[in-house]
This record gives structure tokens, sequence and C-alpha cells, in this order.
């Protein structure tokens, strides 16, 4: 116990900050745990409240600058490289989509709080070309909120949180294996069920090049152009001669698809 405090007093903002990053870049490390941890440190005096903030809002500030900036370098093309990594193929950044364009920028205040939605909100802010000021200010009310409300629980309690410490370091590895042990069998779980579905529409799918080839040589092909509202404000070009048809709009519209030709569907 001894030799722990000591060392996340010594180290305390070096793993703060890299917890927050690597959390807000998108790798499975949990960051509320240090930003509780920090908090009751800074109760009991081994660490500044103000300076434990200031770290980790600017950890996060920095990840979801690095997002933004790939989106709005990139575009819709990011969309396609968050779906392969999605462990929920099936809706991949979809909801995010819908999220935004109900809600715009008042987004990212909350967006830290959602798992998921905390990376992909950053990179759809810049695909769609939101005003830098505009997404910093709302980014950093966002992380502020994120971070004073865990590590003002870590101040509220610290004695509790000193006193689940100890218990997690009396039980050694098994308390490893309980904390953990799910973690790792629901992400195998997931991704096991990802593969599963891509196996099931890669036989139903094709490649850009072989569709262009085709609809050149005049092939009787239908393109339907899937892709959310965000990402056509994002990139209006579309295949030429592709029918527009939201995914909601499916029930509605349905009949508009030819039925006497090759049916291709696009989304991201």
């Amino acid at each position: 116990m001894e030799e722990t405090l000591q060392f996340l007093v010594r180290h305390g903002y070096v793993v703060l900050f890299l917890f927050v990053l690597a959390e807000q870049i998108g790798v499975p490390l949990p960051a509320i745990p240090p930003l509780l941890a920090v908090g009751a440190l800074s109760r009991a005096g081994f660490m500044d409240l103000a300076a434990t903030v200031a770290v980790a809002v600017g950890a996060a500030l920095i990840a979801d600058g690095v997002w933004y900036a790939i989106g709005r370098r990139h575009g819709p093309a990011v969309l396609g490289w968050m779906c392969r990594i999605s462990l929920e193929p099936d809706s991949c950044v979809r909801r995010t989509e819908e999220l935004f364009e109900r809600h715009g920028a008042r987004l990212l205040i909350v967006a830290k709080f959602v798992p998921g939605l905390n990376i992909a909100a950053p990179p759809l802010s810049g695909m769609l070309r939101m005003k830098p000021w505009r997404f910093l200010l709302h980014d950093l009310a966002g992380a502020l909120l994120w971070v004073a409300l865990f590590i003002g629980l870590g101040y509220a309690f610290s004695s509790q949180l000193e006193r689940v410490l100890e218990w997690a370091l009396g039980l050694g590895g098994a308390f490893v294996a309980v904390v953990f042990g799910p973690l790792a069998g629901y992400l195998a779980f997931k991704y096991l069920q990802r593969f599963r579905a891509l196996r099931e529409v890669r036989v139903a799918r094709i490649e850009p090049n072989e569709l262009k080839r085709k609809l050149d040589a005049g092939a009787a092909i239908a393109v339907v152009d899937m892709r959310h509202a965000v990402e056509i404000e994002a990139e209006p070009e579309t295949i030429p001669g592709a029918l527009r048809l939201a995914p909601e709009e499916l029930e509605q519209r349905y009949s508009e698809i030819p039925r006497d030709r090759e049916i291709v569907l696009f989304c991201t």
C-alpha cells in the first residue's frame, strides 16, 4: 500500500496525463480510476487540485484536437476507418451522426460521458468543418465537466476510496482477474460477433473499382446512396445516377428502388 501511494505521489501527474490521453485517443484504458485517485490524493494534500484538473483537461484537449484535425483533413474517410475498428459494426457511427445532427456542437459537452461518442464526436466536428474556436469552446466545457466530476468524487470520497484500494491490494492477482476478466471476455465476444457479421456480408460486397467498371460497361445496376445527412453535408458528391435514400426512409420509399436490375447500396 505504501509503495503504491509513493508511486502515485511521485508520478501521479504523468500517470493521469497518459491515461486520459490514451482513453480519448481510443486506447481501451479507463481514465476514471486515475481521476478518482488523484482527487483522493489532492484531498490528502499529496497533489495540487488545480494542477490535476489542468493536466487532465489538457490531455483530453490534445487527444480531441488530434481527432478534430484528422476529421477536418480526411473527412468521411475517417468514418470508414472508425467503422473498421468499431465493436458495433452494425451501427458503427450512425448513432453519433444522428445525435450530431440534432444537437450539433452542444453534443461535445456531454460526449465524454458516453462510451464511443467521446471518440467519434471530435472527428465528426472536424469533418463538418466546425469552426476551430467553436469546437475548442464546447470541447473545453465538456472536458472540464468530465474531469471536475470524477476528480471531485475522488476528493469527496477519499477515505472510502482508500479502503477500496487497500482491499484490492489485499486480493492481489485475484482482484485483477475479477475486474479485468469480465472486460476481456466482453471484448472477445464483441470482436467475435463483429467477425461473424463481416464474414456474412463479405460475399455480398463489391469493390468501388469493380462497380465503376460495370457502370461504364452499361450493366443494369441501381445504386442507392444511403449515407447519413451528416456525411452528405461534409461530402455532397455521390455516384452519378445514384438514388439518395436515407435508411429511415426505406419503409416509405422502397418502391422507388428498381426491381429489374442488380442493386448496390453504399453508406460510409
